[in-house]
Formats: structure tokens, C-alpha cells, sequence
């Protein structure tokens, strides 16, 4: 009889009891990322007394892979357009957050004799709050549309590229066991390149790719490449001296962009769900509930730490950013928990075997214990206001009132700064993909032409591939904006103007000719006059020709199309305008959107008879029905199934009208509920002294009144299947009826005849 691979019995034990112990979870009502770790506990090796996991080793594999695809989706849902648009409340929160939690973190651990190490990587777990963790609970309790769930989200986008970052340093630290400066540095430089270049890369080649391959790519389909492109982004990060989760949420970032990135992600969500249950179960697994139970006192400390640091941190900083003080105070009690990067951090530190094997459980439990209390937290936002709007003095109201007009007044920046501005992200993004080009070329490209074509003729045929490769992006560095309307307008305002802009232009064709110099140096064995000459040449041909001229204003529209797609599908479909909807964040008014359900009690009725807004104080905007949209809408107009309100309202009044709307759709419910009835079929004898008697089927009143329909008469002998509505009664007939029960008992008493 052959036997399980113990993988496979292993993964039948996990899956068994993450299934069982997340029923009882969401019966609880609890997040079901607490279940996985008390089903790991339950099956990992501290449990003797029922069956467990007989090989962790091999679960590790399964659970690296579900680390792949965690951060995978969290890429999904990241894209660095989105980082781009959160703004400086959100920048300035996560960086107070990030900065105050690492120092509250790594001052406990030294305060607990945990040593150096231990305590920088608690810092490093102990300054990400859990996304997945605040998006349910906003959804859950309705809150998702409120002005600081706005702030609180921009917080997660950007501790997200944090948590990131903080991999790739902490594990520079954990190599070198020691903290420099300089390589400190040469990491950042080194991760910056790497993201800008898989970032531009990635935009101009993946979304031409998917739309080119459209009519190929079905459901299966779709998802294998997917599937494909996040694993060779692992490889290449792999292979780049960066960890496989870096790699897979660079490409889970670059889809983002990308027209199909909901579809992949929903096809995606299931194997996330899957590989993530199993990296959150071998997580419970290296839990020892003795060990808990050892460590009661610093997982009380870190509790305490991490849900009093992330107030006050979180609060400070989204206060720092000109934010009222009910929006901070929000923020921050919305922010006290940490999560799933912890979980990595933790699994990072295990791995490069640099952490103590105590701080794993001790993290995990922290994370349970604060995300159980996380509904709570945000719920006591409210009071904690009230209470600090009692105790803050009058004159400090005054002003942080002040302070916050004064961080909100749109002021106009120079033309100076504009400029500058845009030659500084243009010249960066250029230089850094150029230079990985041309490192790429000259490591893999450039051996394998000299392996078939020794000597100067091979290094020519590679010099003339690397030119080909990087001139676009040259001529682009020094070209781009010198014909712009803040160039322009710099240069005829006034005349001590033009030096400077001449010297930017000067400062950019001296920085291409020192990257030319890379290849042609390394490539051509020439005195160092011959080879300057050279290089001014191409650099004269780069600014001249007007094929390259056109190919270079193809690729930029061809990578803005890119970039640009998924956001005019989303503004063409989207209930409501974004622009709208920012300024009116300005005025503390807020546009939300709410569908007609299919059994609402307001389907069919005018908006002048709902009244919304007599009794809610918002405003119907517009009805989305389908491809129609009706913009301020008039009382007469009707509201039917599916159709998409866009409300604009204040917190307050956008709360109580989805209460409103909630709890009439719920009373019509119970209302249809206790008034619903089976259908039945019933017979009645036609009686001598019966009023039916003479009077035909529509006369009768039978269907138009009693809400019943005749299906059969039995007459003497003779049956009539679905008499005619005009068939006379007789004396004697026997009538068979449908309807509901109480509406037959009627009609047979009579009382619905007319």
C-alpha cells in the first residue's frame, strides 16, 4: 500500500485546520489572518496531543511562495502612480510614523536586554501598521468614504514602499553585522536604480505587450502570464542581489498600471488566498504557547508600545501635515496595530539567522493582540477627540487652526521651480535606465558578441548595439524642455535669465558625453583625444538627426499612453471625478457613491418623495444607470435596481444617510419577510346561494381582487383546464384555485367578491 509524501499530509493538516479554526473565526467575527496563526499553533509542532505538521522544513518552501504572492497583490493594489498622488499629509505621517516607531522599537529592545540586532529589527516590525487588517475594518464598519479613511490609506501606500526599503536595508545590516554609512548609502542607490529602471522598463514594454496579446488572453490564459511576469521579476531581483518579495512587488506595482490590473488581480486572489493562509499558518507554527507564557511581560511592553507610538506618532505627524486635529486623532487610533510586513520582517531576520528565535512568537502575538483591538481603537477615536478638545487650551486651538489654513493655501510656484522640477525628474529617470542599460550590454551582451566575433570588430558590432539602445534616451536628457513655456517665458522675461538656462543645457550634453565615454572606453583601446572626438561626434549626430528626434517623441508617448491607460479607463467609468472630489475635501465635503439594491424600499420612487435631503442634509448629484448618467437630477426622477447614487455630504451627514438607507432596507426586509407567503392550491364548491353563480371568471373579481388565478373547473363529468376568463360559473362546479393561503381563505368566505 503506498504512502503520502509527508508533503502532502503536511499540507492536508494545514489546510484542515486553517479551514476549521477560520470558521470559528469569522463566526466570531475576528480577521481571518488570526485564524491562520492559531491553526499554525494548533498544528505546529508545540501540539502533542492531536495530529501536526510532521516536516516544517518543507512547509517553508510553501510558505516563501506565499510571501511571493503576498506581496505580489499588495503591488496589485500599490502602483507608484498612486504614490505619487497621495500627497504630504500622507508622505509626512509615514515618515513621523516610520522614524518615531523604529526609535520606540529599538529603544524598548535595548531597554529589554534584547541586544543590538534584535532590537533594530523590532524597530523595523514594530513601524508598519496592517493593511489588510484597516481595510476590512473600514469596510466593515462603513467607513471608507470618511475624509481621514482618505489620510489613512495615503499612510499605508507609502509605509508600503517604506516596508520595502527597510527589507532591503535591514538585511544590508544583517550581511555586514554592522551599520555603515556609506554602504548604507550605496544600498538606497543601488535599490533606487533598480526600481526606476524595472519601473520605466516595465511600463514601456508590459502594457503593449498585454494589449497587443488581448484577444489571446482569456481567463486561464490571463492568469498563467501573470503568474509568469511575477516570478521572472523574482528571478531578475534574485539575481540583482534583492530579495524574491522585492521582485515580485516590483511587478505587482508595473501591472498596476496597466488596464488589466483588476482582472489580474481578482484572477490572482484566490492563489494569494491559498500560498498566504499557508505562509500565516507556518507563521502560528513557530509558536510555543509556553514560550507566550514565558514572554507575557515584554509582549505586554511591545502591546503597550505599539498601540500608544502609533497614536501619538501617527497623530503628530498628520497633524504636522496641516490636518485638523479630529483628522489626526482619527488617523492615529485607525493606525495602532502592526501586521503582515511584521510577519516578514520577523521571517527576514529568522532566515539571515541575525535575530533571536523568542522574537518571532513575541512579534506574532503582538500583532494578534493589537489587530483584535483594532475595531475598538477606531471606534474610541470619537470620545479621545471630544476629550482632547475638552483639555487643549483655547489659544492652542487658535492656533492649530492657523497653522492648518495656513498648510492648505494653494500658493504658485515659480516658473523657476517648475522648470527645474521637471528637468530633474526627466534627467534622473533618463540617467539611471541608461546607465542599467548599459551595464547590461557591457556584462552579458557585449562577452557573448566577443565570443563569436573577437578582436575590434565584435566590439564595434556591440558599441553600435549599446548607441542604438541609449540614444533616444540621450537626446532626451539633453533636449527635453528646451522648447518648453517655462523655458520660453524664462528666456524673454528677462535677459540675466538666459546664462543660466544656456548653462543647464551646457551641464546636460556634458553629462551624455561622460556616458557615452562608458562604452566607447571600455570597447575601443584608443588614445583619450581620439576617443573625445568620437564622442562629441555621436553627441553632434544624437542632436541633429530628426529620425532620432521622432523615434524619442514615439517612445515618451508610447511610455505616457502606458502610464496614462488605466487611469482614463478608471475617470471614463468612474462615478465620480477625482478632481471634484479633491476640492471639495478643501471644504470638508465629501462625494460617496451608494447602489440601489435589487428589493430596496426607495426602488421606484422620486427623489422628491425619499426627500433625502431634508431628512440626511446630502445631495443626489448624479445617477449612474448603466452608460447613463443623469447630473442633478430633478425631483421627479425615479430611482430603479443597480442604479449608482453619487452623494456629496459632510462625514456626519454621509454616515447618517448610509445609516438611514441601511436600516429602512432592513425593516423592509423583515417587513416582506413576515409577510411572505407560499403559493397554495385550493378547491371551492360552487354553492346554490354562492355569488359566483351566473357571473363570469373576470367578472368575478377572482384574479383583479383576490389576487388568485382559476386553473381547472370541474363540471359534472367534464373537467375545463384554464377556462377562459369568459366561462360562467354553475351551481355544483368545483373550482380549482392558486394563491396565497390567507387570500384563498378569503375568497372562500366570500369577503373579496364584489
Amino acid at each position: 500500500m503506498s504512502e503520502v509524501p509527508s508533503l502532502i499530509s503536511d499540507l492536508a493538516v494545514i489546510l484542515v485546520s486553517a479551514g476549521l479554526v477560520t470558521l470559528l473565526f469569522k463566526k466570531l467575527k475576528q480577521p481571518v489572518v488570526l485564524g491562520y496563526v492559531v491553526a499554525g499553533i494548533l498544528a505546529g509542532p508545540s501540539i502533542e496531543e492531536i495530529p501536526t505538521v510532521s516536516d516544517v522544513e518543507s512547509i517553508r518552501i510553501w510558505a516563501d511562495i506565499g510571501v511571493i504572492f503576498l506581496l505580489f497583490a499588495l503591488g496589485l493594489d500599490f502602483s507608484f502612480k498612486k504614490l505619487m498622488k497621495v500627497g504630504g499629509t500622507a508622505v509626512i505621517g509615514a515618515i513621523t510614523i516610520v522614524i518615531g516607531m523604529m526609535t520606540a522599537g529599538y529603544t524598548t529592545g535595548l531597554a529589554l536586554g534584547w541586544g543590538h540586532m534584535n532590537s533594530l529589527f523590532l524597530g523595523g516590525m514594530l513601524s508598519m501598521s496592517s493593511t489588510t487588517i484597516i481595510f476590512k475594518a473600514f469596510d466593515d464598519m462603513g467607513l471608507r468614504n470618511q475624509r481621514f479613511a482618505g489620510v489613512v490609506f495615503g499612510i499605508l501606500v507609502v509605509e508600503d514602499l517604506f516596508a520595502v526599503l527597510l527589507m532591503v536595508l535591514l538585511s544590508t545590516v544583517a550581511v555586514s553585522k554592522h551599520v555603515e554609512g556609506m554602504e548604507l548609502l550605496n544600498s538606497v542607490i543601488k535599490l533606487g536604480v533598480f526600481l526606476l529602471f524595472c519601473f520605466v522598463v516595465g511600463i514601456y514594454l508590459i502594457p503593449s505587450f498585454l494589449k497587443q496579446t488581448k484577444r489571446f488572453l482569456n481567463e486561464e490564459t490571463m492568469l498563467i502570464v501573470a503568474i509568469g511576469l511575477c516570478l521572472g521579476m523574482v528571478i531578475i531581483a534574485t539575481q540583482a542581489g534583492f530579495s524574491s518579495a522585492l521582485g515580485a512587488f516590483v511587478m505587482g506595482s508595473i501591472l498596476a498600471e496597466t488596464v488589466e490590473a483588476e482582472r489580474i488581480e481578482r484572477l490572482i486572489k484566490p492563489v494569494k488566498d491559498l500560498f498566504g493562509a499557508i505562509f500565516f499558518v507556518s507563521v502560528g507554527m513557530l509558536i510555543d504557547p509556553a514560550m507566550l507564557w514565558e514572554y507575557k511581560v515584554p509582549i505586554l511592553i511591545i502591546t503597550l508600545v505599539v498601540m500608544v507610538g502609533q497614536i501619538c506618532f501617527a497623530s503628530l505627524g498628520v497633524l504636522l501635515s496641516g490636518q485638523p486635529i479630529k483628522i489626526a486623532i482619527q488617523s492615529g487610533f485607525s493606525l495602532a496595530q502592526i501586521g503582515e510586513f511584521a510577519f516578514i520582517i520577523a521571517s527576514l531576520g529568522l532566515t539571515l539567522k541575525v535575530t533571536d528565535s523568542f522574537l518571532y512568537p513575541i512579534v506574532v502575538a503582538v500583532s494578534v493582540v493589537t489587530t483584535f483591538f483594532t475595531p475598538y481603537m477606531i471606534r474610541l477615536a470619537e470620545p479621545a477627540y471630544r476629550l482632547a478638545d475638552r483639555w487643549i487650551p483655547e489659544r492652542w486651538k487658535e492656533w492649530l487652526m492657523k497653522f492648518t489654513a495656513g498648510s492648505t493655501t494653494i500658493r504658485q510656484k515659480s516658473t523657476w521651480h517648475k522648470l527645474l522640477k521637471a528637468l530633474a525628474r526627466i534627467v534622473g529617470t533618463y540617467t539611471a535606465v541608461t546607465l542599467v542599460l548599459i551595464f547590461l550590454m557591457l556584462r552579458f551582451v557585449a562577452p557573448l558578441i566577443q565570443t563569436y566575433l573577437p578582436g575590434i570588430q565584435g566590439n564595434l558590432i556591440a558599441l553600435a548595439l549599446i548607441l542604438a539602445m541609449i540614444s533616444p534616451m540621450l537626446r532626451a536628457i539633453m533636449m527635453k524642455k528646451n522648447h518648453s513655456a517655462e523655458f520660453q517665458q524664462l528666456w524673454h522675461d528677462s535677459k540675466f535669465n538666459r546664462g543660466p538656462l544656456i548653462s543647464l543645457i551646457i551641464l546636460r550634453i556634458v553629462l551624455c558625453a561622460g556616458i557615452l565615454m562608458l562604452p566607447i572606453a571600455r570597447l575601443i583601446n584608443a588614445a583619450a583625444g581620439l576617443l573625445l572626438a568620437l564622442c562629441c561626434v555621436l553627441i553632434l549626430l544624437i542632436i541633429t538627426s530628426k529620425r532620432l528626434k521622432k523615434h524619442s517623441i514615439l517612445m515618451e508617448r508610447r511610455f505616457f499612453s502606458n502610464l496614462s491607460a488605466r487611469e482614463l479607463e478608471e475617470e471614463r467609468h468612474a462615478p465620480i471625478n477625482q478632481r471634484f472630489a479633491n476640492h471639495l475635501l478643501e471644504r470638508d465635503l465629501h462625494l460617496a457613491d451608494f447602489e440601489v439594491k435589487q428589493n430596496s424600499p426607495s426602488m421606484g420612487k422620486s427623489l422628491k418623495e425619499l426627500n433625502f435631503r431634508q431628512k440626511c442634509n446630502v445631495n443626489i448629484v448624479t445617477i449612474i444607470r448603466g452608460e447613463q448618467r443623469i447630473n442633478i437630477p430633478g425631483g421627479e426622477e425615479r430611482l430603479y435596481p443597480f442604479d449608482k447614487l453619487v452623494v456629496v455630504g459632510a462625514d456626519d451627514d454621509l454616515t447618517h444617510f448610509r445609516r438611514y438607507i441601511e436600516e429602512r432596507y432592513k425593516q423592509s426586509s423583515e417587513e416582506q419577510s413576515t409577510k411572505r407567503e407560499e403559493m397554495r392550491m385550493e378547491q371551492i364548491l360552487i354553492s346554490s346561494d354562492s355569488r359566483l353563480v351566473g357571473r363570469s371568471i373576470i367578472e368575478s373579481g377572482i384574479r383583479d381582487k383576490a389576487a388568485c388565478l382559476v386553473i381547472g373547473i370541474e363540471r359534472g363529468n367534464r373537467s375545463i383546464q384554464n377556462p377562459p376568463p369568459t366561462t360562467v360559473f354553475e351551481q355544483g362546479d368545483i373550482v380549482w384555485l392558486v394563491g396565497e393561503r390567507s387570500k384563498l381563505v378569503r375568497l372562500s368566505e366570500g369577503k373579496t367578491i364584489v
